[in-house]
């Protein structure tokens, strides 16, 4: 174990307590809304609207996931996938809302109210969702066989994979109040480890459960399309440019109808490109992409 008196700790001299307490100074950008300690703050109730599905989120990586599944449905013949898209603004403690917490104790986008039945689902964790919905419409998620099986597996392996994208390369290259190598360089190499698992599992494969496209595509391309294409700022950092077959598959996803509409839903006032902050209608996405630019 390294020397916890070394000037070389980050702040020099610093030694861990015996016992660690919070300090919400040392947070960075999110010290405001991160606490080490779960549920409500606030009696908060939850908007609702017409449809069946009431989706509770914002437009992250994460809650992509749901928005380009739900179009996804829609675009193929599922009326039953229309649903409300209400914004969490998580930078402003939503989450934290007695209402949220009752469908998510775990305070985290997004967060889906099925409303389809006489007993209402309370839904959370992104790939839970997609697996609730692919099996309530029969799309997206083979029924049996080696392709499930193959779409499970990439789609836990985003689930698990993806915070040390996020929260760990994501976190100490953007978001952290200073620059720590150790950090950035730990989860620059993870990060680039992922990218190199996707791109040879595409260098034989148009998807990664193999011929078709399924869930766990719609799970994976937020996170490592958007690295990409932009996320963090960090493309030429990576050299994204040295996967050519994540390139493929990232632009061949972004070319589909139900990603270019699902991307822009929660997505905040201010957001560079395309944005739409709630979502009720199909008439909402024609809008805003009429009126906008394509999300960068």
């Amino acid at each position: 174990m390294a020397d916890d008196t070394s000037a070389n700790n980050q702040p020099a001299g610093y030694v861990p307590p015996e016992v660690w307490t919070w300090n919400p100074g040392n947070g960075g950008q999110f010290a405001s809304i991160n606490r080490p300690i779960s549920g409500a703050t606030q009696q908060r109730d939850l908007p609702t609207g017409d449809h069946g599905l009431q989706l509770y989120s914002l437009g992250t990586p994460n809650g992509q996931k749901v928005t380009i599944m739900l179009e996804e449905l829609l675009a193929a013949g599922h009326a039953g996938a229309d649903y409300d898209a209400w914004p969490i603004e998580i930078g402003k403690g939503d989450q934290f809302g007695s209402g949220f917490v009752a469908i998510n104790p775990n305070s985290k986008i997004p967060a889906l109210l099925d409303r389809r039945s006489d007993r209402p689902l309370h839904l959370f964790e992104s790939g839970s969702i997609l697996i609730h919905l692919a099996e309530s419409f029969g799309a997206f998620l083979p029924a049996s066989g080696p392709a499930r099986v193959e779409t499970l597996n990439w789609l836990m392996w985003q689930m698990g994979s993806a915070p040390f994208v996020g929260g760990g390369f994501g976190h100490f290259y953007a978001y952290a109040p200073f620059r720590i190598e150790y950090a950035i360089d730990r989860y620059a190499m993870e990060a680039k480890r992922q990218l190199h698992v996707l791109d040879t599992r595409l260098a034989d494969n148009a998807f990664l459960a193999g011929d078709d496209y399924t869930i766990a595509d719609i799970a994976a391309w937020p996170w490592y399309g958007g690295l990409m294409d932009g996320i963090y700022s960090a493309q030429k950092f990576l050299s994204v440019e040295d996967y050519p077959n994540v390139r493929r598959w990232t632009d061949t996803i972004a070319a589909r109808e139900g990603v270019r509409r699902g991307r822009i839903v929660n997505r905040l006032t201010g957001t560079p490109g395309t944005f739409l902050t709630e979502r009720h209608s199909a008439a909402d996405i024609d809008r805003a992409l009429a009126e906008g630019h394509e999300a960068a």
